[in-house]
């Protein structure tokens, strides 16, 4: 039997972001890993963000380098396989 490898989740977020958090928490309920950057604390990672997709709000969510803006549910289950 093999087993998939997971997708490379990054989420770019804000510590007071009602939808980071809520994304964060989807994400450990389905236990994906994700690495985490505040935006709040890292401005170049928040400068790359804004530079790659044209957003200055959070959560900016790549998946296998595919931007994800905001938590778009039906889209985050595509790309991970999640079902529901």
């Amino acid at each position: 039997m093999q087993t998939l490898k997971q997708p490379k989740v990054i989420m770019f977020s804000t510590p007071t972001c009602s939808f980071c958090n809520t994304a964060k928490r989807y994400f450990r309920e389905h236990k994906i890993r994700f690495k985490d950057i505040d935006v709040s604390r890292d401005q170049k990672a928040a400068l790359d963000i804004r530079r790659k997709t044209g957003q200055t709000g959070v959560p900016v969510i790549l998946i296998n380098n595919r931007p994800i803006i905001g938590f778009d549910k039906p889209q985050i289950n595509r790309l991970l396989n999640i079902n529901g």
